[in-house]
């Protein structure tokens, strides 16, 4: 199987990455850190986190 190609530099920690690998269903606490009392919301996808280093396109709330 090919490699995934991430589309820009830190992909694999963001929220819409993670969603995509079922990361949400299979370790729900965790993924309840990344979003529980959001600092920043992403301007591409409107999810919202902790911290910026989890959106593609963050913006401070």
């Amino acid at each position: 199987m090919a490699e995934t190609k991430m589309p820009h530099s830190g992909h694999e920690q963001h929220l819409c990455y993670l969603h995509n690998l079922g990361y949400v269903t299979s370790n729900l606490a965790d993924y309840k850190k990344l979003v529980t009392n959001p600092k920043f919301i992403c301007k591409n996808c409107g999810r919202t986190a902790v911290s910026d280093k989890n959106l593609c396109a963050p913006e401070k709330l």
